[in-house]
């Protein structure tokens, strides 16, 4: 059963990720890499643009689908081996949050909308995956076969 996933990092990281085809969770953790299965889809939302930076992004900014069986871990400098999965991302526009918070089923107070991201990883249903990947795509990928 596909499940719809969103993922929280910064756009910079984001964008890294997009180029080398990979995802990681909350820093690279395990639980969040062993989640996911393949087909699932990841949206990523960045709240900032840069890590340790406080200049805000709050944007939807990259959409995929898992693309291999188990995570693995990678040495990226002594001391860090995160754990990834292999993603094949759409080419896609980035989404501001804001303007899509009534749409937003899994944002329960509208008042503290940014809270519920500070898991940094978390399901979402369908519905709203769907509504996001349509903002961020112009056609919903569910409905097309070459996807």
């Amino acid at each position: 059963m596909t499940r719809y996933w969103i993922a929280v990092a910064s756009h910079e990281h984001v964008e890294a990720g997009v180029d080398m085809g990979i995802a990681q969770f909350c820093h690279g953790k395990l639980g969040p890499a062993k989640r996911v299965k393949r087909g699932d889809w990841i949206i990523y939302y960045s709240p900032k643009k840069k890590f340790n930076q406080s200049e805000p992004c709050q944007m939807f900014t990259a959409i995929g689908m898992v693309s291999n069986d188990h995570p693995y871990q990678v040495e990226m400098f002594p001391g860090f081996k995160p754990f990834r999965r292999d993603v094949r991302y759409l080419k896609c526009k980035p989404a501001p949050v804001r303007p899509l918070l009534a749409g937003l089923n899994f944002i329960k107070d509208r008042k503290h909308w940014g809270s519920v991201f500070r898991y940094g990883f978390f399901a979402i249903d369908k519905d709203a995956f769907e509504f996001i990947a349509t903002e961020m795509l112009d056609y919903n990928p569910l409905e097309r076969s070459e996807v």
